[in-house]
């Protein structure tokens, strides 16, 4: 071999150089999205996964996370982002080589819609800043140590972060999916702490996210599935059953029923009637605006709008609180009421003053059988305590709470 000449371990060695610069992974032992380099532990995706199940599962994602971002920069009161899903498939029992640090693991279970586990896996450093937002922080002094208090306020973010997702998982597959309150759990895989509650298959799917909050996190979160559900999921997505109210209707199936006898319309609106090739006709409101109504088979009724009328007794319930008009109620004019301890209530002798919780001057309430109906003011008649009625509440609101 020539000095010129590169031998085949150099060649290797430059190789490898230039597969580490392009890919990398952060301070966690972790792929950064967007590596080219294999990770311990993948398998080829394209064996499991073909490339539109594997769009589509970014696609899931990128909706699904994308509400969950917005709940949690509310959360926050923080800038949130959540991009750039990467899709690979992982060994199960090769997890620890993925994860070789510990980290916090937010599991769900799907309890309507799909079956199966979804494991969410934050860095530690990244739920401690989290937690920190959330107990009223900055974010920039972290707690080193997850203590219950952190986990806690982690896993409420979680909890916000896997409803919105779910509910955007209805809208996507449109169907109602319903998750459990997420559990939380520290994932130390070396020391085989927190495994339990990942899916249960020998290869799961990993999706995972570039996650940035702020000027205060630039990482990553993953999402395990398993194959499986994956597939299930994009099987969901690509084969949704059509509405029925999307299907074509069949005219030669419909049974024929005779047309109603109409009167004849006035003058000024057979005018403006004008025949459809299609079979239908258009006609023009007083209001101007056109509209379209079908042949045989158009069905157009006049739209229906609430009234914002006091509300009105039926006939029935008229008759049956005529039959309670005579029943005698007590009413009860209150000046104000107040709290003492029994000790205070034995100290009360001639001359004690107890003060209200009303000021005064404040209307004093009415009540009939100790429920609220009216307010007013004290006046004297003839010697007697009487109320001046200066507000009271609606005839419906009464018979309400007379009930």
């Amino acid at each position: 071999m020539n000095d010129d000449m590169l031998s085949q371990e150099e060649i290797n060695e430059l190789l490898k150089s230039v597969e580490g610069g392009d890919g990398g992974s952060d301070d966690n032992g972790q792929a950064s999205p967007g590596s080219s380099a294999d990770e311990p532990g993948e398998l080829n995706v394209e064996d499991y996964l073909s490339a539109v199940e594997q769009d589509a599962l970014g696609e899931i994602g990128n909706i699904s996370f994308g509400s969950s971002a917005t709940a949690l920069s509310q959360l926050l009161n923080q800038k949130v982002e959540i991009t750039t899903p990467v899709v690979s498939i992982v060994e199960r029992r090769r997890l620890d080589e993925q994860f070789p640090r510990p980290n916090v693991a937010v599991h769900v279970r799907y309890t309507e819609g799909f079956e199966g586990t979804n494991l969410l896996v934050i860095k530690t450093t990244d739920a401690a800043i989290i937690a920190d937002l959330m107990l009223g922080g900055d974010g920039t002094n972290p707690a080193e140590d997850m203590e219950e208090m952190h986990i806690s306020a982690v896993q409420e973010a979680m909890n916000q972060m896997m409803g919105s997702a779910s509910t955007s998982m209805s809208t996507i597959f449109n169907k109602r999916v319903d998750i459990t309150p997420p559990g939380i759990d520290m994932m130390d895989l070396k020391n085989e702490e927190g495994a339990g509650n990942v899916p249960d298959a020998d290869t799961l799917t990993k999706i995972s996210f570039r996650l940035i909050i702020g000027d205060l996190i630039d990482s990553s979160i993953m999402q395990l599935v398993s194959v499986p559900f994956a597939k299930d999921m994009v099987d969901n997505l690509m084969n949704q059953p059509e509405p029925e109210g999307d299907k074509a209707p069949q005219p030669e199936e419909e049974p024929q029923t005779p047309t109603p006898p109409q009167e004849p319309a006035p003058q000024s609106s057979q005018a403006s009637e004008q025949k459809m090739p299609s079979g239908g006709q258009q006609q023009k409101p007083s209001g101007g605006q056109e509209r379209f109504v079908g042949g045989p088979s158009g069905n157009v009724q006049a739209a229906q709008f609430s009234t914002f009328e006091t509300p009105s007794l039926s006939e029935n319930e008229s008759k049956n609180l005529n039959m309670l008009m005579d029943i005698p109620l007590e009413v009860t004019v209150e000046l104000g009421r107040t709290q003492r301890s029994i000790k205070d209530i034995l100290e009360f002798s001639q001359g004690s003053i107890i003060e209200l919780d009303k000021l005064a001057g404040e209307p004093v309430d009415i009540l009939v059988n100790q429920k609220l109906v009216a307010k007013g003011e004290v006046v004297v008649i003839d010697e007697n305590f009487g109320v001046r009625v200066t507000d009271i509440v609606s005839q419906a609101e009464r018979i309400k709470k007379l009930k």
